[in-house]
């Protein structure tokens, strides 16, 4: 006996005197990659904090410059944007824009867009305000342009999820893969023209993508007083020679460990992947503030014995002011900002200084190792990222606007 026909929903939106029907469908359908019963263009949860997005940073293994680049995609609340922040000298200069979600294929938005050339391997980043829809559309001047290409030096790492449920609602649920790598091309800032060359210019990118707060604040009801995420966040992936090391902890202020891992991944995948065991941390912080001005990390657990690590920072770009990391009201990742928007920004780093590390500061870093009390000779740079959101009595900080003592 043949099962009834049930003709398939269809997305129609009615006009006055007709039918009009909007197809779902978009270029990324024509793939085998279908997750659940759903085009592409529709999430498998409706959870208006879903995303998709990439994260990559650039150093010349100095002092010198720092930059910071990203682009999301947030398909329940219609939005896809993207953000280029130079660190350089005095200043901290900010390229953003957001668009209508359309064909999330597209990885454009205005000025910005990322390429993937090789999954896993080689992407291209460009931000070019001569393109099409990518000057600015309100008075600023956009004071950054770049043409740059990656190459991972280790084979991408899946990291371990992140989970967070309060008072009921999952607020993190996030997958995320990692890669320490080397960038070429050219960065335009303020003028100012550097070209990268992959024997000095390294970084990380990452991709992450699941459920975390994002767009227009929502009323906390319960979790009012709360922060969305809490304690110490850490995160610093190295880049050596011959491996990486990726370390990462978020610690609540009672000292239980909500997200850990540590690894060492050899750039030849050969040697595979070592776990360098349970991590532990000494920072350093400026007293009065949040920022952390030294640390050292260790790995009692490490293959080859005790492994420590010094952690030298060199220089700091406050990512969530001007990028959409949280900090303004008028513009935060996912945030509707109409059917296209391009704003440029040039922040002192004398304006912002004095509240930046109270929330997520990235820093290029100078990592050298450590077996045993006796320095090996292995020294590396990489990201040195820290937040410390609300108390953490540890340092000193007893309530969710105190700096350490």
């Amino acid at each position: 006996m043949h099962s009834a026909h049930v003709r398939p929903t269809r997305h129609l939106s009615y006009g006055a005197a007709m039918q009009t029907y909007r197809s779902s469908l978009s270029s990324w359908d024509d793939f085998p990659v279908h997750q659940v019963a759903e085009t592409i263009r529709h999430a498998g949860t409706s959870d208006r904090n879903f995303y998709d997005r990439y994260y990559f940073n650039l150093h010349g293994s100095s002092a010198d410059l720092f930059m910071v680049m990203g682009l999301g995609t947030y398909p329940n609340l219609g939005v896809m944007d993207a953000f280029c922040c130079v660190r350089r000298g005095d200043f901290q200069h900010v390229v953003r824009s957001s668009k209508v979600l359309d064909d999330r294929m597209n990885t454009s938005v205005g000025p910005i867009r990322v390429e993937v050339i090789e999954p896993l391997h080689k992407i291209r980043f460009v931000c070019d305000p001569s393109l099409p829809g990518g000057a600015a559309t309100d008075d600023s001047e956009l004071q950054i342009a770049a043409d740059l290409w990656w190459e991972g030096s280790i084979p991408a790492y899946e990291e371990p999820r992140q989970y967070v449920r309060k008072h009921g609602r999952v607020m993190f649920d996030t997958m995320r893969f990692a890669q320490t790598g080397s960038w070429s091309g050219t960065i335009e800032v303020a003028g100012e023209t550097i070209t990268a060359t992959p024997d000095r210019f390294g970084g990380t990118r990452d991709r992450s993508w699941g459920v975390r707060p994002h767009g227009e604040p929502e009323h906390p009801g319960i979790r009012q007083g709360e922060g969305q995420m809490t304690g110490m966040w850490n995160y610093d992936p190295m880049q050596f020679a011959d491996h990486s090391i990726l370390y990462m902890l978020n610690e609540e202020a009672d000292g239980e460990r909500v997200l850990e891992e540590a690894v060492r991944i050899w750039s030849d995948p050969a040697r595979g992947v070592e776990w360098l065991g349970r991590p532990e941390y000494e920072h350093t912080l400026q007293p009065g503030t949040r920022m952390v001005t030294h640390s050292v990390l260790r790995f009692p657990e490490a293959p080859e014995g005790h492994l420590e690590i010094d952690v030298e920072p060199l220089l700091p770009a406050y990512i969530a002011i001007g990028t959409g990391y949280g900090i303004e009201d008028d513009w935060r990742h996912g945030m509707f900002q109409g059917d296209l928007a391009v704003q440029g920004r040039a922040f002192k780093m004398a304006d912002i200084e004095p509240f930046g590390h109270f929330t997520i500061v990235d820093q290029v870093a100078r990592f050298t190792q450590r077996v045993g009390g006796v320095d090996n000779g292995i020294v590396g740079y990489g990201l040195h990222e820290h937040a410390f959101l609300g108390p953490f009595p540890k340092y000193g900080m007893a309530g969710p606007h105190d700096g350490a003592s």
